[in-house]
């Protein structure tokens, strides 16, 4: 019992922690969805190393001796209570965002998460030591269910209740107490001599099955290649659903739920994985979400993505982890084999996480990957029938056609494409370039940023989000008809759209975070070298610059983050808009773009607009019966300001956000995306 709670408690606090420490870290470095991908890799790296010492160290030392020192070790890193992030770390100007993530996590919760991490396979270990005729890997298993309980229980009952200190504090109690139960098995262990023979009978193995030797180097690179591909997948659906479909919360928590799922049950027994039931279903599966890659028809039906997406990561990674535990070796080398399982999953999100941003323009990592399964199943299906391998090398072929569709269909019509750590960019043309109708679009994943129609009679004209009837045309129209100039910011460039608005000596300022942006905006958009108006842009994120600025005198400040991609929930706090409020002139306006197909951030506002003694108005602009203009886009948004006077002149075309009082106020410390999710059709 003394191992199960150990390794349960171990396990509980690795999958607390990374949503705990992530949703810490995310506001200084602009609420990317590479944020969570980084963090990804540090905790698979920090994992890998847990396991390499929990391989190494009883070896080295003999069981009974390193328990006294790993009762030391797990002592120490109490030194790193409690998990608050100094803002010491916070990233200055230009400041390259993953070295300092990683070197920020590793300062942070870096011995702690290693010693979590080295927890499971060391218990097991010495549970095959002091039990050596029953299953250490039924502990495994119970470690992952641990984990998975942990993964939901910080969205559902967690996030919703806690503010981010408590949180910290509350995770480090815990950890406290885990050290504690840690110290006293270490002793336990310390005091028993080795109980498993030093040459195991592999015949036999535990529990009586049959149980492999370490085997050769091909059987260890096959762990490897199994680990990588799953762990891979896991994250390339992650990016591909929450920058290609859409920014709900769940699905984030969705595939690495799915992935846990998967080793819970493949390493819980036999009995849940044969390769006789999976090799057609997994065939299945890749044919489906390639298709989904190429056919554009279902891109925004969330339903059928997440259930094809959902369904395919199960299955492959029911695959590629019951492929490992059939190739599991005897409990002799069981350190060995989660160090190199550990290896591969590090691998594997390294590869989406850092070498994908590098070597690939766009989300191409997902097609890729499916064409790894093909290749895997291939080799499975030489291992089970010659048909088996007949299939899957048509599998193969199958699934580099549809690679090279998806490349070439999202090459289409694209004048440039590119890609970093903020995510992937492209600019596309629509209709015959001496047509009329011939415009430009710079688009993020699936959200649009700004569209440009290349006429002479157009060019000039503000079009998609931010036409004269939206909420930002007309906070602008307001300020400009009180003076003859006037001064704007805005957070989040797009192609620099509202600059079109700039009369002779005002001034428009933009943040943001992404230095391809504006780089873009001058090359293949014309609103920012057109504009009459004096403009600045001041690259990084937007708050941190701001809080560095001296008071701006804004008389419009417009807010322009939330349309899609990982909603940068830092800036929509009660702290966020006050800063915000120190910048604006006497009069000035606060203008927050929350458009969202899938979140309904307006409620949020008008709370926080309320206990800060904020007038508010939410102004939908949509395309009535009738309206065909072919440049706007309908839009959402709400105004700010301190006295309602400010917002009167265009009271007829908004009305106040619609309060819900059940809602608790969004803050630097608290803020839940659940809270607000409108539903799976948006």
């Amino acid at each position: 019992m003394h191992f199960a709670v150990v390794i349960t408690l171990s396990a509980f606090l690795i999958f607390l922690v990374q949503p705990l420490i992530a949703k810490q870290i995310l506001p200084w470095f602009g609420g990317s969805a590479a944020v969570w991908t980084t963090c990804m890799v540090f905790f698979q790296t920090a994992l890998l190393a847990g396991y390499a010492y929990a391989d190494w160290a009883p070896r080295r030392f003999g069981v009974a001796k390193h328990a006294k020192i790993h009762a030391v070790l797990v002592t120490l890193s109490l030194i790193a209570l409690p998990i608050t992030v100094s803002a010491f770390w916070k990233p200055a100007d230009g400041a390259a965002p993953i070295p300092q993530i990683l070197a920020l996590l590793a300062a942070t919760i870096g011995l702690p998460y290693v010693v979590l991490s080295a927890t499971s396979p060391l218990v097991q270990i010495w549970f095959s030591r002091t039990h050596p005729l029953r299953d250490p890997y039924r502990l495994f298993a119970l470690s992952n269910t641990a984990s998975l309980v942990a993964l939901l229980c910080y969205p559902f009952l967690v996030e919703p209740r806690l503010v981010l200190r408590d949180q910290a504090w509350g995770w480090s109690i815990l950890y406290a107490v885990f050290v504690m139960l840690m110290v006293a098995l270490a002793v336990r262990v310390s005091r028993r001599p080795d109980a498993l023979p030093a040459e195991p009978d592999a015949a036999t193995g535990f529990q009586g099955v049959a149980a492999p030797a370490l085997r050769t180097g091909r059987t260890q690179l096959w762990w490897l290649v199994l680990a990588a591909t799953a762990s891979a997948l896991l994250l390339g659906v992650t990016n591909h659903v929450t920058e290609n479909i859409a920014s709900v919360p769940l699905l984030w928590l969705m595939p690495l739920t799915i992935y846990l799922l998967t080793f819970i049950l493949c390493f819980d027994g036999q009995r849940w994985y044969s390769r006789e039931t999976y090799f057609g279903p997994v065939l299945i599966a890749v044919g489906a979400m390639g298709w989904l890659l190429v056919d554009k028809t279902h891109q925004f039906d969330l339903l059928t993505q997440s259930v094809v997406f959902g369904a395919g990561l199960f299955l492959v990674c029911m695959f590629c982890h019951g492929e490992l535990v059939a190739a599991k070796p005897d409990p002799r080398h069981l350190g060995r084999f989660y160090a190199i399982v550990s290896l591969g999953g590090a691998l594997g999100s390294a590869l989406v996480a850092f070498v994908a941003p590098v070597v690939l323009p766009s989300y191409y990592e997902v097609a890729l990957i499916l064409v790894a399964v093909a290749v895997l199943l291939a080799v499975a299906g030489h291992l089970w029938s010659r048909r088996a391998l007949v299939i899957g090398l048509a599998g193969i072929l199958g699934s580099v056609g549809i690679a090279y569709l998806n490349v070439a269909n999202d090459r289409l019509d694209s004048l440039w494409m590119g890609r970093n750590f903020y995510g992937s960019l492209k600019v596309r043309s629509y209709e015959a370039p001496d047509s009329d109708n011939y415009h430009r679009r710079l688009v993020h994943g699936a959200i649009l940023h700004g569209e440009q129609y290349q006429a002479p009679w157009a060019k000039h004209f503000a079009t998609s989000y931010y036409t004269g009837t939206s909420g930002i045309g007309r906070a602008i129209d307001i300020k400009e008809k009180e003076s003859p100039s006037i001064r704007v910011g805005m957070i989040g460039l797009g192609v620099g759209t509202i600059a079109t608005y700039g009369r002779k000596n005002d001034v428009f300022r933009f943040y943001e975070i992404d230095p391809q942006v504006p780089l873009v905006a001058m090359e293949y958009f014309s609103y920012l070298k057109d504009s009459e108006a004096v403009i600045d842009i001041v690259l990084g994120d937007a708050r941190l610059s701001i809080e560095r600025e001296q008071p701006q005198s804004y008389d419009v400040l417009a807010v322009d983050a939330f349309s899609g991609d990982a909603i940068p929930a830092h800036l929509i706090t009660r702290e966020a808009v006050q800063l915000f409020r120190r910048h604006l002139a006497e009069g000035g306006i606060l203008a927050y773009h929350v458009s969202n197909r899938y979140l309904d951030l307006a409620p949020v506002l008008g709370t926080i607009a309320k206990a800060v003694k904020m007038t508010a108005l939410h102004i939908d602009d949509y395309k009535g019966i009738g309206d065909e203009n072919p440049i706007k886009s309908p839009s959402t948004w709400v105004l700010l300001a301190e006295k309602p006077e400010t917002l009167a002149p265009i009271q007829q075309w908004g009305k106040e956000p619609v309060e819900k009082p059940e809602w608790r106020m969004w803050t630097d410390d608290y803020h839940n995306l659940f809270q607000v999710l409108r539903s799976w059709t948006g």
